[in-house]
């Protein structure tokens, strides 16, 4: 059997090892350190705004943070964005929130703005005026910020974005992770640059800062003994962790372009197919990373099915994915309030991810080309 090509595996850049190992040189492995300080000193460059970065375990436990510096307790509701991975919507049943999930909209597959000003209008109405709104930037694609943050300051709700697969996008020149009150970044193995597991919390000032390192250290009390007057969380990255991730911060640039140039391989893949579509920029406001390359499949134009590419795919040791399963379709989230129309639910339906990582070598892409063809022909 052929080697597998892999939907989206980790890409070393060679520097990595230099900082890991100054961490074990100075026995320095763990929480804080150096490398720590340094990554988030690096990510604050990177993303170009006036900001504050505590670099986390995870994305979900900067989340997690982000809404309890919202003061969502238990009993609130938590706008979020119904198609993306389960990690945006599980930190809003950690602080015992409700999830109100909103449809997307069919030019960036991201909250439907006219489905969120509905949702908080009706909420408010039954005396539920949402805490927070969580806005995923899906596969890399920025949302529609503009619209959204109108509506969120209009009825003064405070955003936060989950850049998780967006680290590198833009949206009028403004990078995303910097446009919400909160922004989260991931550095799973999977990501656009990795630390093997990772994260971050993007800040607007140096007191969120500060209150998401002291709640991501276990909440200790200023005194000689241990104490402790709130509840706290084992959230902080590690010095050997932040070492990888000062790493691939200097070949970040460079994963960018290359998942760019996967999504433009697919477009011209795909130019001569009927009733294939692939995900990408609706105007030049928008700037993706393209961490991952979809398409949509019309089964009517093609008469063939995403399920049928998956499948065909993978007898060629080819991984591909469907899209995101809304959160509303989850059964853990059955119970919970949904607005919009089913633009998430069709997605779902003919939406496949392809191989997009920065690592693919040609002979990849001419395996992934021939099978395509070979499906469609």
């Amino acid at each position: 059997m052929n080697s597998k090509i892999w939907l989206s595996s980790p890409h070393m850049g060679g520097g990595e090892q230099k900082y890991v190992n100054e961490a074990f040189d100075a026995n320095w492995v763990a929480p804080l350190g150096p490398n720590v300080d340094g990554f988030e000193k690096d990510l604050e460059t990177f993303l170009n705004e006036d900001v504050k970065v505590a670099a986390l375990s995870a994305g979900t436990a900067a989340l997690h943070l982000a809404l309890i510096e919202c003061d969502v307790k238990h009993g609130d509701e938590v706008i979020c964005q119904s198609m993306t991975f389960s990690a945006s919507a599980n930190p809003i049943a950690y602080c015992g929130a409700t999830p109100v999930f909103i449809d997307s909209e069919k030019d960036t597959w991201n909250m439907c703005p006219v489905a969120l000003k509905e949702a908080i209008e009706d909420r408010a109405s039954k005396g539920k005026k949402p805490k927070a709104i969580i806005v995923v930037h899906l596969y890399g694609m920025p949302a529609k910020m503009t619209e959204i943050l109108e509506i969120a300051d209009k009825y003064d709700i405070p955003v936060i974005e989950d850049a998780a697969e967006a680290l590198g996008s833009t949206y009028n020149g403004k990078t995303c992770g910097t446009f919400g009150r909160f922004g989260i970044l991931s550095f799973n193995g999977n990501k656009i640059i990795t630390t093997s597991g990772g994260g971050a919390l993007v800040c607007h000032n140096q007191e969120d800062k500060d209150k998401a390192v002291f709640l991501s250290t276990q909440a200790r009390d200023n005194a000689p003994h241990y104490q402790h007057s709130h509840i706290g969380y084992n959230y902080r990255m590690s010095n050997i962790v932040a070492g990888i991730g000062r790493g691939q911060m200097e070949v970040l640039k460079d994963r960018v372009e290359a998942r760019r140039k996967m999504h433009d391989f697919y477009v011209e893949l795909f130019k001569n197919i009927d009733g294939v579509e692939v995900f990408s920029e609706p105007s030049e406001e928008y700037f993706s990373n393209h961490w991952l390359s979809a398409i949509v499949v019309d089964e009517k134009v093609t008469g063939k099915t995403r399920e049928g590419l998956r499948l065909a795919l993978l007898e060629d040791n080819i991984e591909s994915r469907p899209l995101w399963k809304p959160m509303h379709l989850q059964p853990v989230f059955a119970d919970a309030p949904y607005y919009g129309k089913k633009v998430a639910e069709e997605l779902f339906d003919n939406g496949l991810c392809l191989p997009s990582g920065s690592n693919l070598s040609d002979n990849d892409r001419e395996r992934i080309e021939k099978r395509i063809k070979d499906f469609f022909s």
